[in-house]
């Protein structure tokens, strides 16, 4: 529904207000043709008017913006052969202020903010003694804190890409054209401000319908990661203290020991709508491939170990009114061409194709004792094209069937493995005679060469390559293969960073022991547990047991990983110190565990690691990469809508309020 604020004209958020969304849990959708502010003076009202400063959360999750403004132009993702945005990546002179996603990011977050302002003024101005919802000082105490934890979270992803931002608390009581950018410290008080306001107030976590609101485990989690942020920077001036790093500790630790949120048992468990979920029939020509549920789907979003995420509706009737999730379509592979016995499905996706792991990414995990490679990337395909007259695929001869009842049949039956993307090392590349041999439709080798002594060279290509598959969405609103509407929640926060967050402050302030102790709850998870089931290319092609033992004590940490040059670590060259290792240490330990989650871009620029580490492992960064990169370009759009002493902006002012490095 649409909400006309007709005493408000903030030019910053030019995108209209829609008072109460879908969001399945928690918001129920109603339609209002005609609202005027007195709706405000509602029990129905004001809750609409709360509800709806969680719309502007789904924007981060609901385009292509999520990819490129998180996980393009960083260390651990390249360019797939279908790209779009590569500005993104490149850091081409096409990422300036006209862009649209960083408009968006900054009319979206700034609406938000609106619609939180306004909450906060009206509730704590309500006085309605007959009111069911807000008759009482403690129910408005908790929307107003819900609020502010929105508003925190707001300006806190803004900060990150922009830098300094307008700070705007209230609502303009007259048309306002001046907003003047206040320092990043000034913003980071306000960020800490209201996540350390709204905490009291709310409840620790949410079960249930109003699963999906802020929660005090939201809240200082975010303040945790606030605190981490500013107090990380040492070139950069964040208005970081002293204390920042003991801050981080008090209330990640009361996340973890007191909000009842708690990791999986298994890594796997969180993501798990992407694994296979059976066959409708034996295997075999009448079989079938694989197959998942909404069942899974709804289990990994209601996840115990997830803190907080943006919710997506499953209601088909409003997917074309609201907001959904699609960034399910952006890593996969191209497995619908080129391989016999595949064509596009429902289970594998639509592969857009825009990133693929870089060699990095690949290479950081322990494929042999962490479980989570091979639960974030997908190696194998399993055939889903059925027999016809016409059928081409290849056969079993008489030279290389297992046993003669075999001959004249397919390779590969239906539901069988079509396709595999072996992740060897570079040390141990496999002879191509041996992969003709295998009876796959298609082997993607990473490392193979024709004979021993000969050139190295890898199948592995801009077109096929490791999908990852965390964000696979293998249900989405309708049956149709194409179908882009997901409806997997966009994750914000789950316990498993709260650790890494706590982890890293220890070390930060040199207490290696207590930073290990919390890496390795993390690692002690990820690790094989006995009889659990693994991919064979452990023991096939990468120099690892065949044994189902436990791997947990051989994917414990030590300080000798930080303290040496560990080869296992890829430590760039000015990773010269303990103290420095550690900080690469740390981001190798968000990388295994938080791939791919919208995190990485944010953290490079946190850690102020960002060049060093993009230049070095991204092979696709152009030489117009520049250090300025670590921060968006200002909106031109915002900046012509506003006034200096009354007057329009002119291009001097600009120059002044844009980013260094940008026109």
């Amino acid at each position: 529904m649409k909400l006309n604020f007709e005493k408000i004209s903030w030019i910053m958020a030019v995108t209209m207000v829609f008072a109460t969304i879908s969001c399945k849990k928690f918001i129920k959708e109603e339609l209002v043709t005609t609202l005027t502010e007195d709706y405000y003076k509602t029990d129905a009202g004001l809750e609409d008017l709360v509800k709806s400063a969680y719309l502007p959360l789904q924007w981060k999750f609901n385009e292509e913006q999520s990819y490129a403004m998180h996980n393009f132009g960083v260390d651990e993702f390249r360019e797939g052969d279908q790209f779009n945005n590569v500005r993104y990546n490149d850091y081409d002179a096409n990422l300036n202020s006209n862009d649209a996603f960083v408009n968006g990011l900054w009319t979206n977050n700034y609406s938000g903010i609106r619609r939180c302002n306004q909450g906060i003024e009206l509730i704590s101005a309500y006085s309605n003694g007959a009111s069911k919802t807000l008759a009482t000082q403690p129910q408005k105490d908790l929307r107003i804190a819900e609020l502010k934890a929105l508003r925190g979270l707001y300006y806190f992803q803004m900060v990150q890409q922009f830098g300094g931002l307008p700070l705007v608390t209230s609502v303009p009581a007259e048309p306002q054209y001046e907003f003047p950018r206040a320092s990043v410290a000034q913003v980071y008080d306000q960020i800490i401000n209201d996540f350390r306001s709204a905490g009291p107030y709310l409840p620790w976590r949410y079960t249930g319908a109003d699963r999906g609101r802020a929660t005090r485990a939201m809240a200082y989690h975010f303040l945790a990661k606030a605190y981490l942020t500013r107090g990380s920077a040492v070139a950069d001036a964040r208005g970081q203290k002293s204390t920042d790093m003991d801050s981080v500790i008090v209330f990640a630790d009361s996340v973890i020991t007191r909000s009842g949120h708690a990791l999986e048992a298994d890594y796997g468990s969180l993501f798990n709508a992407a694994y296979p979920d059976g066959r409708v029939a034996p295997l075999g020509e009448n079989g079938a491939p694989p197959l998942s549920s909404k069942a899974k789907i709804d289990a990994n979003n209601a996840s115990n170990e997830i803190i907080y995420a943006a919710q997506f509706s499953s209601n088909l009737s409003l997917a074309n009114s609201l907001p959904n999730n699609q960034t399910h379509l952006y890593y996969p592979s191209q497995y619908d061409v080129g391989i016999n016995g595949m064509a596009r499905d429902f289970f594998n996706g639509r592969p857009f194709r825009r990133l693929r792991p870089t060699d990095y990414t690949i290479d950081i995990f322990d494929k042999i004792n962490d479980s989570r490679f091979f639960k974030t990337f997908q190696t194998v395909f399993y055939r889903n094209l059925n027999v016809t007259a016409t059928e081409t695929f290849p056969k079993f001869t008489t030279t290389d069937a297992p046993n003669p009842s075999l001959v004249g049949k397919p390779r590969v039956m239906l539901g069988d493995t079509s396709a595999i993307y072996i992740v060897n090392n570079a040390n141990m590349p496999l002879l191509t005679s041996k992969i003709a041999a295998m009876r796959y439709y298609a082997v993607f080798a990473r490392y193979k060469q024709t004979a021993v002594g000969a050139p190295v060279t890898s199948d592995f290509s801009p077109n096929k390559y490791l999908s990852m598959i965390k964000l696979s969405d293998p249900i989405r609103l309708t049956t149709t293969n194409n179908e882009a509407k997901g409806i997997r929640n966009g994750t914000f926060a789950r316990l498993a960073e709260t650790y890494l967050i706590i982890a890293e402050a220890y070390g930060r302030k040199g207490d290696y022991a207590n930073a290990l102790v919390n890496v390795n709850v993390i690692r002690n998870r990820a690790a094989f547990k006995a009889n659990e089931d693994r991919s064979s290319q452990i023991w096939l092609y990468l120099g690892g047991p065949a044994s189902l033992a436990n791997t947990q004590t051989n994917n414990l940490a030590a300080t000798t990983l930080f303290t040496t040059n560990a080869a296992s670590e890829n430590y760039p060259p000015s990773a010269t110190s303990t103290t420095s290792r550690f900080i690469h240490f740390m981001l190798n330990e968000r990388t295994r565990e938080l791939c791919g989650e919208f995190y990485r871009w944010e953290d490079l620029v946190r850690t102020e690691t960002f060049f060093e580490r993009t230049k070095l492992f991204n092979a696709d960064i152009s030489l117009s990469f520049a250090t300025f990169h670590k921060l968006r370009p200002i909106p031109y759009l915002q900046m012509i809508a506003q006034t200096v002493n009354g007057k329009p902006m002119s291009m001097a002012d600009m120059a002044a309020y844009q980013n260094p490095g940008y026109n």
